[in-house]
């Protein structure tokens, strides 16, 4: 719906308008509601735009690695053995190394792009979505229901997908939920530093990053980007709680 909502081109520049503030301001140029940026480009057009972006990158990110680290999880936790004990020790590596030193050296390999950030993005998070399906395959495997499951005959993947893996669907999708706000932010932090998408794509980030040279002259250039980010962290939280809410049937009661 960006095309749609968005007033202006968003990288369409204009020097004779540039950095003039929002409408409630006398010197404020009509249709530019937000004000404009260094270049005259509209502010509230880069923003809808760069929200398409944000929101675009989060949810595929969260979706990869989700996917993945559920799949790995849940045959780390379901099996054990020597495998199980390697991915945990990979798992605690990353864990342990800085995220920004890793993403800032992936990307200084590779380029940086929207599917270089959504790969990035994806490696970060798969550990989290790992741990909590291997916890639950853990808690989960020698429970009554699926003994039952193996005594009649079921095979071990029929067991993982029909009996462990629904159990998890509840905390999976809250903890996506939540995951989506921590993207958002990182994306937001790799795009101000640089090693995001890059110009003239607009992002919240990328907005933030031109703007902060410019704070003393014009404040609307980063404020605005950094309330629609707060506000939209703020929401993916009430999504997840009132997500935990409804799937949780101890807490319906």
């Amino acid at each position: 719906m960006a095309p749609l909502l968005a007033p202006h081109n968003p990288v369409e520049s204009d020097l004779n308008v540039r950095l003039k503030p929002p409408f409630w301001y006398s010197s404020a140029v009509p249709g530019r509601w937000l004000g404009t940026d260094q270049l005259g480009r509209d502010l509230l057009s880069r923003m809808i735009f760069g929200a398409r972006i944000s929101l675009l990158v989060a949810a595929i990110a969260v979706a990869v690695s989700g996917t993945v680290g559920v799949a790995i999880g849940l045959l780390s936790g379901y099996y054990g053995g020597l495998a199980d004990q390697i991915i945990m020790r990979i798992v605690d590596v990353q864990l342990a190394f800085p995220f920004i030193l890793l993403a800032i050296l992936v990307l200084a390999v590779l380029r940086p792009s929207i599917i270089n950030v959504i790969a990035v993005l994806a490696l970060s998070s798969w550990v989290i979505y790992c741990r909590l399906a291997r916890a639950q395959a853990l808690s989960l495997r020698e429970r009554e229901f699926i003994t039952a499951a193996r005594a009649i005959g079921c095979r071990e993947m029929r067991i993982l997908g029909r009996h462990i893996a629904p159990n998890l669907i509840a905390v999976v999708v809250v903890v996506a939920a939540l995951q989506v706000a921590q993207v958002i932010i990182t994306e937001s932090v790799l795009s101000f530093l640089g090693l995001g998408v890059q110009p003239p794509t607009p992002t919240w980030g990328l907005i933030i990053g031109e703007g902060r040279e410019y704070i003393n002259v014009a404040w609307w250039i980063i404020t605005f980007p950094g309330v629609a980010l707060m506000v939209t962290v703020i929401a993916m939280g009430f999504l997840a709680d009132w997500l935990r809410d409804r799937l949780d049937p101890a807490l319906r009661t």
